[in-house]
């Protein structure tokens, strides 16, 4: 196997761990060149700034290369530390305000202390419209049921993010919000056709891309008006059709988390991430099982030695990777070595 190939597969990967040391094959795993750590309320002996700020700098330093890590630290319920930290409201109350400077300052908060705990990516905001009081998995996290709301307070606390040099992921597109299932769960469907799309779910995107978010999360979501064989993850026509060549988004489009039910029962890890890489997926996530994270790199490799996936295809998500980790990658801060 090439090891260069295996580290451009690799590269494609963001994954996470159990417990709160990462095991000695979880540090192998990493230095196969796996790009990014996701990191969760399990991993932490105590949910504070200081244990976060310690944990990715080991992390950090573990590799020989810039390690991108990433949270998902929404406000509401979807937060991993909450000790130390300032209590985030659900976006839906920051919603109801309509105060976008009050957005913006959530965001540069919720930055600052993110980058003081050594993270590089937030998955957040949630740019989903809450259109379907039924949904079981987006409701509050959601800015509202207003898609002109809900894109400017999301564009908010993405400024507000970034401006304090951590990453923002927009998500989960084309849109979440009007789903009955929760892709963690089953594969969800929805019937709308493009029109609606258009005016009620789509919007917020192409204004988070206006506003030169650095990543795009994806939903494992089938919409039957634009791709009724495959979810947004692995569907060419949404991803590379609509997300690139239409609304000409150029930043980093990251995978829902490969392991939800949502591809595992109905996919599988290696079908998931050939036709998603093919799709226009730049990063997966891969954020439990060790087997399944070596099992994404090795797919790739073999689909690549294959024919199935193009090797220009790999690199170009590296390139891509490589230039958000340029922008918003940082050494881990002195003081967490030591601490």
């Amino acid at each position: 196997m090439s090891s260069d190939l295996q580290r451009a597969a690799a590269k494609l990967l963001c994954v996470g761990f159990e417990g709160v040391e990462p095991p000695a094959e979880f540090l192998t795993l990493l230095r196969r060149g796996v790009s990014g750590i996701i990191l969760f309320a399990r991993n932490l002996r105590s949910p504070t700034p200081q244990h976060m700020a310690r944990l990715c700098a080991k992390l950090k330093d573990a590799v020989d290369r810039p390690l991108l890590t990433s949270i998902d630290h929404e406000g509401g319920h979807v937060v991993r530390m909450r000790d130390g930290f300032t209590s985030i409201p659900p976006m839906r109350e920051i919603g109801g305000s309509n105060d976008v400077d009050r957005a913006r300052q959530i965001g540069e908060t919720m930055g600052r202390e993110l980058r003081a705990a050594n993270i590089d990516l937030d998955f957040a905001p949630v740019m989903d419209v809450d259109t379907n009081p039924a949904n079981p998995v987006i409701g509050d996290r959601s800015f509202g049921a207003d898609p002109d709301l809900v894109a400017r307070m999301g564009v908010a606390v993405i400024e507000g993010l970034q401006s304090q040099h951590v990453a923002a992921c927009a998500k989960h597109f084309p849109g979440h919000g009007d789903t009955l299932q929760d892709s963690h769960h089953d594969l969800p469907s929805l019937p709308h056709d493009l029109a609606r799309l258009r005016k009620i779910e789509l919007p917020p995107f192409q204004a988070a891309i206006r506003a030169n978010v650095a990543s795009i999360m994806t939903a494992h979501v089938v919409f039957r008006a634009i791709d009724a064989e495959h979810p947004a993850t692995m569907s060419r026509r949404v991803l590379d059709g609509l997300l690139r060549r239409e609304f000409g988004y150029d930043g980093v489009i990251i995978s829902d988390d490969l392991e939800m039910k949502a591809i595992a029962d109905h996919y599988g890890t290696e079908q998931a991430i050939i036709a998603g890489v093919n799709a226009g997926v730049d990063l997966f996530l891969v954020c439990h099982t060790l087997e399944q994270q070596n099992l994404a790199i090795d797919s790739l490799v073999r689909a690549v030695q294959s024919g199935d996936v193009k090797r220009e295809r790999v690199e170009e998500a590296g390139r891509r990777i490589d230039a958000m980790i340029e922008r918003f990658h940082n050494p881990p801060l002195a003081a967490s070595r030591s601490a």
